[in-house]
């Protein structure tokens, strides 16, 4: 099946169409089931996502930190930037294919996409505003007791219907139409010479934790990248495992031409940088990872290997996921 949010009818309108799995994609993890997917649930969803009215001022929406045209990342800037432009500890993730995702941030301390919403509003240098607060400016709202009764059946505003209404949203924000993706659908398109051998260098130095087709195996680990301005302790700080210290979640290495920069805490500008740190700038730190843990860590590369690597990730990129005007603020 190949996704899409909205079909043309021969009459110019537009027909909704319900999630759909992407012909080289997994089966997604999202209970569907417990949340279906409607027109007028997703379209609540999209206005939810660009609405200040979910921060304490009124000044900062989940698309003020996650813009479609950085595959919903903040792009330019290495941690992200909250109320009263207050800094945050962490790069902005980006929000794409999260219903195949097991658990959410950088530290994987949210487990269920409905619930993802209420780390940053509540967080005091992202919106910095309780969800009760949210919910009683939805109800005094003029238009939003209407759209919810369209979405779910009544006016009723409640904390259950806010998030899932997020979560149609950004179950929605599927990006599988890179290059990559037609030519594993097999749909025309065919890899250079260049981007075919970059694929197998993939295959061989970085899809144990890259995976195929999310290219993201949804692991924690530690990649030697060492402790920056912040002594962030990672995924340590939810389970209180010491093997967890300085273990962040493997990104997917999908959009990157859009997501820079790169790592948890932003601190490399651009794609050569990120591989001139596998290939020669790992640091022997605590737990790192075994991948790494070669006679020198790190991943050896010649410069000719960064060029085709860099060249087959290029066919990751998706035009049309950022470009979708669907998913844009309407």
């Amino acid at each position: 099946m190949a996704f899409s949010v909205y079909a043309c009818t021969k009459s110019v309108e537009k027909q909704f169409l319900s999630f759909q799995q992407p012909g080289n994609f997994p089966e997604p993890v999202y209970r569907f089931a417990t949340n279906l997917v409607t027109k007028e649930g997703f379209e609540l969803g999209r206005k939810l996502f660009y609405d200040p009215i979910l921060s304490r001022n009124n000044t900062i929406s989940c698309g003020s930190c996650h813009i479609q045209t950085s595959a919903f990342t903040q792009h330019g800037h290495s941690v992200s930037h909250g109320i009263e432009d207050k800094l945050g500890v962490r790069n902005s993730p980006p929000i794409m294919n999260l219903a195949w995702n097991t658990s959410f941030m950088w530290d994987g301390g949210v487990f269920d996409l409905d619930l993802q919403p209420v780390a940053p509003i509540t967080n005091h240098v992202e919106m910095d505003e309780t969800v009760t607060n949210v919910i009683s400016k939805l109800k005094a709202h003029p238009d939003y007791p209407g759209l919810f009764q369209s979405a779910f059946g009544t006016t009723e505003v409640s904390t259950a219907r806010f998030m899932k209404a997020l979560s149609q949203f950004m179950a929605m924000c599927v990006s599988s139409n890179s290059k990559y993706d037609s030519v594993i659908r097999k749909e025309g398109k065919t890899f250079t010479k260049q981007e075919e051998e970059g694929y197998a260098l993939y295959k061989q130095k970085c899809s144990s934790c890259h995976t195929e087709p999310l290219f993201t195996d949804q692991s924690f680990r530690n990649n030697g990248i060492g402790i920056g301005l912040i002594d962030d302790a990672g995924r340590y700080a939810i389970t209180l495992d010491e093997t967890d210290r300085y273990k962040f979640k493997v990104p997917s290495l999908r959009n990157l031409d859009y997501t820079a920069p790169y790592m948890h805490d932003g601190r490399f500008l651009t794609l050569d940088a990120v591989l001139d740190h596998y290939s020669s700038g790992v640091k022997q730190t605590q737990n790192l990872d075994m991948i790494l843990q070669n006679n020198e860590p790190g991943i050896p590369m010649t410069a000719d290997e960064k060029t085709k690597v860099k060249a087959f990730l290029k066919t990751l990129n998706d035009k049309v996921f950022i470009a979708n005007k669907l998913l844009s603020e309407q």
